[in-house]
């Protein structure tokens, strides 16, 4: 009962970072530089070490949780350029041709990849979960630590959902739906270690996909969209808080 508890710690957190990235209003570009810092953060810091960590095992002398990052990072990339989708900051870094409109309106396949990619914040979501009820069955101290982890990141994940929903061209009713599940998923993944156990090798290749997953929308997607509008240091600021921030969570979190 004690990781459910912590649970709804994360409940909350995660739904005051959903309203903070709601409520950026006109500092738009600064929200996207955060954002695009703390995916980067949570990339870097927390889910490559712990996919590493758990997954085990090389393929052709490479981690497999690394092979796991570049298919994700590839994957969501062969999605892109299937459906057509260029945002309209691409020509602002060099002049190129597609064979289809340059910046053609943003339907259905575009805010398709911001739901499949709040959806996968939401798995990650109930993947925190799941840590918290395990480390607490392995110990308090250890579970503390991670709780401690999940609980201060909860708000980036909070954040980041909110505004990939939103970046891909949603509504802001489905951004909040989508913020409410990610708020959710740690409470029913809490509870879900009093009857389950997940395998620690599938948990590692899950996390090493996201890796891959959120680094590409960080850097293709997020980032020129925050710099476009305001290509000023403030934006650059943020991002570099962001990942800083991260990196503090991660080392309390150890």
């Amino acid at each position: 009962m004690i990781a459910v508890a912590v649970a709804a710690a994360a409940f909350l957190t995660t739904l005051l970072g959903g309203w903070t990235a709601r409520h950026a209003g006109d500092r738009r570009h600064l929200a996207l530089g955060l954002a695009a810092g703390l995916m980067l953060g949570v990339v870097a810091f927390d889910l490559l070490p712990e996919a590493l960590e758990t997954a085990g095992g090389e393929l052709f002398g490479v981690p497999q949780a690394l092979l796991a990052a570049a298919v994700g990072f590839l994957a969501v990339h062969v999605v892109e350029r299937s459906v057509a989708i260029h945002r309209a900051h691409e020509g602002e870094y060099a002049p190129h041709t597609h064979p289809v409109a340059a910046t053609p309106p943003r339907g259905a396949p575009e805010r398709g990849i911001g739901v499949a990619a709040a959806g996968a914040m939401v798995l990650h979501s109930l993947m925190d979960g799941l840590a918290i009820g395990a480390a607490f069955q392995i110990g308090g101290g250890v579970g503390a630590a991670v709780a401690v982890a999940v609980v201060a990141h909860d708000f980036a994940d909070g954040f980041n959902t909110y505004t990939l929903v939103r970046t891909y061209g949603n509504d802001r009713r489905r951004a909040a739906v989508f913020v409410a599940a990610d708020a959710l998923a740690p409470v029913a993944g809490a509870s879900l270690t009093l009857v389950l156990t997940v395998p620690d090798h599938l948990l590692g290749l899950y996390l090493g996909l996201f890796s891959g997953f959120l680094l590409y929308l960080a850097t293709s997607d997020i980032l020129p969209e925050a710099h476009s509008p305001h290509p000023n240091r403030a934006t650059l600021a943020c991002t570099l808080a962001g990942t800083a921030l991260m990196w503090v969570v991660a080392g309390l979190s150890h």
